[in-house]
């Protein structure tokens, strides 16, 4: 297992708003020189798992490492980050071709612990015609059976991750997905990898001075802040607190998910 340390680049209000969407969009980070590079080597090794391509100095160095989105990943999983191995596969797809059923990723759970992280990119440029992958803000806190998620079509609020080559984008695992329909013709390729923690939580990415945890707290009294709390390494003072509060909070709560949507 290979592990990698760098300088954090998130803030906290930055770290909070990834918490709350569960995902993050870095457009066009990796240079063109790679990209073409990566694209060319996919053409020539166009299997599902092209794991040698982590033997590759020049991708290991742009992609695995890529300053933006390692400074990115070490502010959510702390020093030290891991690259699980040995895993790369490539989403390659003939386009034009339909849509792909909403769906969380084999394996996912319901926690407000991040352990890990997904991670996406596009070596080409993605437009909507090519049919990138499409994502639904905050569906990390949101349970449902795989069953239950295929048949859905348009859902209100969720957010295209189209973009030119050279963009990665992280995500909770459990987020909610699927690729969209693609018009164009051509290959799209998108290659999806994965980083793991191997030190306990603690808030040592980028601390702004105005920023207060109560702050997170009062702003967000939910999953968001729950998550948030539990990254800083203080999940047991964020249950405290959450035990404190009035009875009807929680009847109210109760009603919310009865009608599939959650306060706070």
């Amino acid at each position: 297992m290979r592990t990698y340390d760098c300088a954090p680049t998130l803030t906290d209000s930055q770290v909070l708003d990834f918490c709350r969407a569960g995902f993050l969009m870095l457009e066009g980070v990796v240079p063109d020189e790679i990209n073409t590079r990566a694209f060319d080597y996919l053409d020539e090794h166009p299997e599902h798992t092209p794991l040698q391509i982590l033997e590759e100095d020049w991708f290991v160095d742009n992609v695995i490492l890529n300053p933006d989105a390692a400074g990115a990943i070490r502010s959510v999983l702390g020093k030290n980050f891991a690259l699980t191995m040995p895993y790369m596969a490539n989403h390659r797809v003939q386009c034009p071709e339909t849509a792909q059923g909403w769906h969380r990723d084999k394996g996912s759970v319901f926690t407000h612990g991040l352990d890990s992280l997904q991670v996406f990119y596009y070596p080409q440029d993605t437009p909507l015609e090519l049919g990138p992958t499409e994502i639904i803000p905050g569906s990390h806190f949101r349970y449902a059976d795989g069953i239950a998620m295929s048949h859905y079509g348009s859902i209100r609020n969720s957010v295209s991750t189209a973009a030119p080559a050279g963009s990665i984008f992280l995500t909770v695992y459990s987020i909610w997905h699927r690729r969209t329909v693609s018009t164009a013709s051509g290959t799209r390729n998108l290659l999806k990898y994965w980083y793991m923690r191997t030190v306990p939580p603690e808030r040592d990415w980028i601390i702004e001075p105005e920023f207060e945890l109560e702050h997170a707290y009062h702003v967000s009294i939910s999953d968001t802040a729950e998550m948030f709390y539990w990254l800083c390494g203080r999940h047991s003072e964020y249950r405290a607190r959450r035990n404190n509060l009035p009875s009807y909070y929680y009847e109210a709560r109760k009603l919310c998910k009865y009608c599939g949507y959650r306060i706070g």
